[in-house]
């Protein structure tokens, strides 16, 4: 395993340790709502401190990007290595006790995406890739489907929570999708979704919005598992777009066939 993977693994593993405490006494946690419908609580907090401190002390001179936190002072002094960092995606699954959250650390090298770790800590499950060296689960290598035809994918998504002026548009892809797939889920962890795509749980996924902690480690688990990642148009520039689609060869073609209509 690559030195900064085993890094990250570190740091996830550290995060997951508070997450996990936390999780035995929800009812006694601070939830402050950002937006509507979009919280934090003191652990997503916590973990993200904990993920910093172990990141820093391996790479001080590294930039940071963390969804609560932000951006560090030298990510824009042309720094080549820019931590990613989600300490607790699926946040508001989390504070209801419904067991479908994740962890995810991504590493991009001169704005290419070489590092991930996703680590759901309710199943154990360790998702890692280096790029150019595979995609894993625990120990087991990751392959994407062979799935070929929309008609037999299952199709993960999200839907919009803070900017509910989307919420026509995704009701009409949703019906899209519903009618040419074998079903659609939406879980509420977009990064455990994208890691289920590398793992094959997934056929496809598809959502608007996002940001890049919820996107950089999982397309990478999925490239390296042999997928695509692109935007509704098909494009590569997905990462500060935030409009992801990603699935097996096939099946991606086919759902960017379908929702280009709806790119930005």
């Amino acid at each position: 395993m690559h030195p900064m993977i085993n890094t990250a693994v570190k740091a996830a593993r550290r995060a997951a340790a508070i997450i996990n405490r936390a999780s035995f006494d929800i009812d006694r946690l601070q939830v402050t709502e950002k937006k509507h419908n979009d919280f934090v609580t003191e652990v997503d907090q916590a973990a993200e401190q904990a993920i910093i401190e172990v990141l820093k002390n391996a790479y001080p001179d590294h930039a940071i990007l963390a969804e609560e936190s932000g951006a560090s002072a030298n990510l824009h002094d042309q720094n080549e290595n820019v931590w990613i960092i989600d300490p607790l995606d699926g946040t508001t699954n989390f504070i209801h006790g419904f067991p479908q959250y994740c962890v995810s650390i991504a590493l991009q090298h001169r704005g290419q995406i070489t590092q991930a770790v996703i680590y759901d800590p309710t199943r154990n499950d360790l998702f890692t890739a280096t790029k150019g060296a595979g995609a894993y689960l625990n120990d087991k290598r990751l392959r994407v489907t062979k799935r070929d035809k929309i008609a037999d994918a299952l199709i993960g998504t999200g839907f919009p929570y803070t900017d509910m002026t989307r919420l026509d548009e995704y009701l009409k892809m949703f019906r899209i999708m519903t009618e040419k797939s074998a079903g659609l889920r939406r879980p509420g962890a977009a990064a455990l979704d994208l890691a289920y795509v590398a793992a094959g749980r997934l056929d496809g996924f598809f959502e608007k919005g996002l940001k890049p902690w919820d996107i950089a480690a999982g397309s990478l688990l999925i490239t390296e598992a042999g997928g695509i990642v692109g935007t509704f148009a098909g494009e590569s520039d997905y990462m500060y777009k935030g409009d992801v689609i990603a699935g097996t060869p096939k099946v991606f073609a086919q759902m960017v066939a379908l929702l280009a209509p709806f790119s930005k």
